[in-house]
């Protein structure tokens, strides 16, 4: 299309051609007056002369102020001749269209008015007002900031612009973003796309707005340098750019992204209202974690939040959305942020376990487990019914912590005529519910263990099957295993049997009553006395078998109310060393050392148990205060215990030939599996387990242990803490000086609150000394316990 151009005052007639896309977008007429003036509006003067135009759907007449038709007519033949000479050296768009002199970079000079990148996120309109070196320029930004830009720093020069005033930069912004209609893109890629032809911000100006004036150019370049849906950049020299239409497949694409990641952004936005909402409630009036799972888009959000909480996210999408939504509350990335914000809303209780959400402990038997639990209890059949020992004539002890709600081993003992002791270990026979493979069996092998923390039990088997079912219980009949010795008078085994039996418990003590009936010394407990000296006996012969004696301080926290923000702290110290406690723990030992001579007597495959160390030198802590100092010295050079399972092992710190631990099967998968063993036996079968399978399955079992072992030793520190955090500051604790860390930095044994930690301590002081401390800090969230020696005098 050529157009003949006209001097003087002859007017112009040009072939039709399209209006400008504006025209055709809004479907009206526009007309433009004659102008002829110096152009100021923006602070900068350019010589213009606009014609009258009248712009329509079918074409456009304009007419103009012309000199010669003629001439004209000679000089776009000129310039047709000089494109043609130079076309061979001109590069070609990707849809083969010359660049021609598209990209023509410009020389920054002073007054010009520029865009450029000021860092990775922003981009600043400044005036250039001299260089700065060799290739730098100082320029005046948007902000009134001089500052030096590199050339390569420059992403766009405004055309048609000289000697502009920076002060008017932040006017003309305004008018070019009160211009912007994105609108205008899609009608000028539809053409383009059609024309396979590419553009330049001032080609595009022409084109949507009919002007190649400074703004109308710089609004463009906006356009096309912010639009990610349209266009892509086919070419850059310098600050200049060529843009080409992208296909459109891919425009497609790109708006479904678009569209999909708005819809994410107002889903995002309506969450951030929930949270924002919910920390303004009042603790008692915050919506239920229950709430937050009713609708998928929010449950996904609040699952990630809580992911990111215990550094356990599923996808990178994940921890993506967890750190946006962070970022939009005004928090750090990280995971305590995570805590706290879920905190806030009332999703997590303010002592919320994370150990036990990070660890992934089962909280809840399935409705199917539950199910076959209460057939079990109902069933109740007894496969070794007829080959039972009626116990029921026993007196029967049952010993245990105070809030103990599975109850799995019980004591009774007489004098035989002879003067001899015989005692009885009575154990909960929960191997008649439950058969190897079952569902219930494989339940508890996942579980490994009950685990007991200070808010909550968490059972290896179902409640009403553990507790209704297998559990003793005072004045009922029960089935169990009985594990019958009788005592040298020196302590060791005289004779042994191990029997299915019949008890009826009579007595369900705590470790404190059992302890003040033996104190009391009554006489219609002289049983508790016997089962007493019995423990005293083989305590004594276990030591001259080189038993190592660990007794410590034990900690036990229940914590009443979990949920509320201030619960309950009951804590309790118990002394190993307490004579009750000592009876039981004897017992148990004395049980284990039985059953793995029985297994050992009969060839029959268990989980022998055994401590290598048998050569510990007590003597080397003889200079230690006997105790908890002594113990603490001896424990940090104790190695791992380990497992045989075809013959027993020494247990050197018990100071035992072999030892099976058999006296909770309700709470320890490895003692029902010893029950299992054991009681196939007694019914005449093979046992239900090879020496390798034992091998196999308590590999799993002993790392679900740990596992919990972990969970309820992180669990105890954090209450203790949080304990100690409620008490008076001024609140004095004594401590002893277990051993020195570094320099004067002691560990040390809390006495009241059998706790141990660490503290610097003065000049002077000794191991086994004993100390006062006051806590200076305590934060269980943050595991942090500081605490401070108080100087005598002070």
């Amino acid at each position: 299309m050529m157009a003949l151009r006209a001097v003087n005052t002859c007017s112009l007639f040009r072939t039709a051609s399209p209006p400008p896309l504006f025209a055709l977008q809004y479907h009206f007429c526009h007309f433009k007056t004659l102008q002829y003036g110096r152009y100021i509006k923006f602070g900068f003067q350019s010589n213009i002369i606009r014609c009258d135009s009248f712009y329509c759907h079918g074409g456009s007449i304009r007419s103009c102020s012309v000199h010669s038709l003629v001439n004209s007519v000679m000089e776009e033949l000129a310039a047709i001749r000089k494109r043609k000479r130079v076309c061979s050296a001109i590069k070609l768009t990707s849809s083969g269209e010359l660049l021609n002199d598209k990209l023509v970079n410009r020389v920054l000079e002073k007054g010009l008015l520029l865009e450029f990148k000021k860092d990775s996120d922003r981009v600043l309109l400044a005036v250039a007002q001299r260089p700065d070196g060799k290739k730098n320029w100082m320029v005046y930004d948007q902000n009134g900031v001089m500052s030096s830009i590199k050339p390569q720093q420059v992403t766009y020069i405004v055309p048609g612009v000289e000697n502009f005033d920076y002060t008017e930069i932040s006017k003309f912004i305004q008018k070019a973003q009160d211009n912007l209609d994105p609108s205008l893109l899609e009608f000028a890629w539809v053409e383009l796309l059609e024309k396979n032809k590419s553009v330049t911000p001032e080609e595009l100006a022409e084109m949507i707005f009919g002007s190649v004036e400074p703004l109308e150019s710089y609004c463009a370049h906006l356009l096309l340098s912010k639009d990610e849906i349209y266009f892509t950049v086919l070419e850059t020299r310098g600050s200049c750019a060529l843009y080409g239409p992208r296909p459109a497949t891919q425009v497609e694409e790109l708006i479904n992204r678009k569209l999909a990641r708005e819809a994410a952004e107002k889903d995002l936005h309506e969450f951030l209202q929930l949270l924002k909402s919910a920390k303004a409630m009042p603790s008692h009036a915050k919506p239920s974690k229950s709430s937050w799972m009713i609708e998928e888009k929010i449950q996904e959000k609040i699952e990630s939040l809580e992911a990111y909480a215990i550094d356990a996210c599923k996808s990178d999408g994940q921890k993506k959305t967890a750190g946006m939504i962070l970022k939009a509350m005004g928090m750090a990335k990280a995971a305590s942020s995570a805590v706290n914000l879920l905190i806030d809303i009332g999703y997590f209780p303010v002592h919320v376990n994370l150990d036990l959400l990070k660890l992934n402990i089962a909280t809840d038997h399935s409705d199917e487990v539950i199910s076959a639990a209460e057939n079990l209890v109902l069933a109740s059949v007894d496969p070794d019914k007829t080959n039972r020992k009626d116990l029921t004539d026993l007196k029967v002890y049952a010993i245990d912590v105070d809030e103990a709600d599975e109850l799995d081993d019980a004591l009774s003992a007489t004098r035989l005529q002879d003067g001899r002791i015989k005692v009885w270990i009575h154990v909960a026979d929960p191997a008649q519910y439950v058969q190897p493979g079952s569902t219930m069996d494989r339940t508890a092998m996942r579980r490994g263990t009950s685990v007991f923390l200070p808010t909550a039990t968490y059972p290896m088997f179902p409640e009403k099957l553990a507790m209704e079912g297998m559990s003793l219980k005072q004045g009922e009949v029960c089935n169990a295993v009985s594990v019958s010795v009788v005592l040298h008078p020196d302590g060791c085994i005289a004779e042994y049997s191990v029997d299915n039996s019949i008890i009826k418990p009579t007595y369900m003590l705590t470790y404190e009553s059992a302890s003040e009936l033996l104190h009391l010394n009554l006489e219609e407990e002289a049983e508790l006395r016997l089962l007493s000296e019995a423990a005293a006996r083989r305590l004594q012969w276990r030591r001259q078998q080189g038993a190592v004696d660990t007794t410590t301080l034990e900690t036990r926290i229940k914590v009443a109310n979990p949920e509320d923000p201030e619960p309950s702290i009951n804590l309790y110290v118990e002394n190993q060393a307490d004579p009750a406690m000592r009876l039981v723990s004897e017992m148990m030992i004395l049980c284990g050392e039985v059953i793995a001579t029985y297994g050992s007597c009969h060839n029959i495959p268990l989980p022998y148990r055994g401590q290598p160390q048998s050569n510990i030198d007590v003597s080397a802590f003889a200079h230690l205060p006997e105790g908890p100092v002594r113990s603490a010295a001896i424990v940090r050079i104790m190695r791992a215990a380990e497992f045989d399972f075809r013959k027993p092992i020494r247990h050197g710190i018990l100071g035992i030939p072999g030892y099976v631990q058999f006296t909770s099967p309700i709470r320890r998968y490895m003692d029902l599996l010893a029950h299992y063993q054991v009681k196939a036996f007694l019914r005449g079968e093979s046992p239900p387990f090879s020496a390798g399978q034992l091998e196999g399955m308590a590999s799993i079992v002993n790392m679900q242990a740990r596992v919990a072992r972990r969970l309820c030793n992180s669990s105890l520190r954090y209450w203790i803490i949080e304990f100690l955090k409620r008490q008076p500051k001024e609140r004095r604790y004594h401590a002893l000086i277990l051993r020195f860390i570094k320099d004067r930095v002691a560990a040390l044994l809390l006495v009241e609150v059998g706790f141990q930690a660490s503290a610097w301590v003065s000049v002077g002081r000794h191991i086994g000394d004993e100390i006062q401390v006051l806590v200076e800090e305590a934060h269980a969230r943050d595991d942090i316990l500081s605490l401070k020696e108080v100087i005598q005098g002070n």
